[in-house]
């Protein structure tokens, strides 16, 4: 384990993600936009505001400065917001350079554009050189990671060597990593799956029960099989832990914030309050918007995210979406 590893956003994913680095490298560089939040971290070795009450290693180092954190990396990974990405990589590039490797650990589609974080990196550093750049998913929940639970993800990308350098270099006790060259099922994978774990906790704000929420998992795999297919995506890959992994884990898990998202929802409060209430971002509300279009723009159905586009931005009533999620035509599995 010899690569230096600059990861870049110290919220909840970013500061468990370098706690993970720590276990398997001497030393991590955490880039936090909040000045205030990276010198509480290294005076007080915790995150206060994403990742409270776990301890931050000596061997992290947060820093406030892209210069400085990106200054001599090898691997680059990228853990902030999707909404933020390209601004966040516009200001990184002049300090970015060809021997870099750039892995995107952000789940999301951008709004405007309605690409994926890799094609965003790809986007912003190709006016420099071609960068090489993978995408790590899967099934994980911050806190856990953090604590050093037992995570399996997938590193994904078309280039061998690199997924298998990659693996080698981010796994880490208890922190197990496979490879996939399917990185646009593995990205629309994580993007998509947080939009159903809304529609999920929808279900639960409304007491509706267990069955439902299982027929919603179930059709929900089949929304996002057809619009990674329909993107170049392979439909087995969302048969793993990109796909039906994170799927279960973001709808099940207390821990989701998207889940929480829909919760709320469900029992009858607006997506303004919910959200003025947060302090990290649940990606499927954003994530919405453009999967709905990248849906329309390939002919795919996907009347879930549909629906839940329309509770979060249409006012309309989740119970209403149910019923009409209920009430379409009948049709074959």
């Amino acid at each position: 384990m010899n690569k230096s590893i600059a990861i870049v956003g110290g919220g909840g994913w970013g500061t468990a993600l370098s706690i993970a680095m720590a276990r398997a490298h001497d030393s991590v560089k955490l880039w936090v936009f909040e000045p205030d939040v990276a010198e509480t971290i290294r005076r007080e070795r915790y995150n206060p505001i994403y990742l409270p009450g776990v301890p931050v290693p000596e061997r992290v180092h947060p820093i406030d400065s892209l210069e400085e954190v990106l200054s001599g990396a090898d691997i680059v990974i990228s853990a902030v917001p999707s909404h933020v990405c390209r601004d966040v990589y516009r200001k990184m590039l002049p300090y970015l350079n060809q021997e870099m490797v750039f892995v995107t650990a952000t789940k999301g589609i951008e709004n405007e554009t309605l690409m994926r974080m890799s094609e965003v990196i790809t986007d912003i550093v190709e006016a420099k050189f071609t960068p090489r750049v993978a995408a790590i998913s899967g099934p994980t929940f911050a806190l856990e990671v953090a604590h050093g639970e037992p995570t399996a993800l997938v590193v994904a990308g078309p280039d061998d060597d690199l997924r298998r350098d990659l693996q080698r270099e981010l796994s880490a006790p208890h922190f197990r990593l496979y490879t996939n060259p399917d990185i646009i099922g593995v990205e629309i994978g994580a993007s998509v799956k947080n939009i159903i774990a809304i529609a999920a906790g929808v279900v639960s704000g409304l007491n509706l029960g267990h069955n439902a929420t299982a027929a919603l998992i179930t059709r929900g795999l089949a929304e996002i099989m057809r619009l990674a297919e329909a993107c170049g995506g392979r439909r087995e890959t969302l048969a793993g832990l990109a796909g039906l992994g994170d799927l279960i884990l973001t709808c099940t898990g207390h821990l989701s914030r998207n889940r929480q998202v829909g919760v709320a929802l469900g029992s009858g409060k607006s997506l303004n309050d919910i959200v003025s209430n947060m302090r990290m971002v649940a990606e499927g509300i954003k994530t919405s918007k453009s999967t709905v279009e990248l849906a329309r723009m390939r002919g795919v159905e996907m009347p879930i995210a549909q629906q839940i586009y329309a509770v979060l931005y249409e006012r309309k009533a989740p119970q209403i979406a149910i019923n009409e999620l209920m009430d379409r035509e009948l049709k074959a599995e």
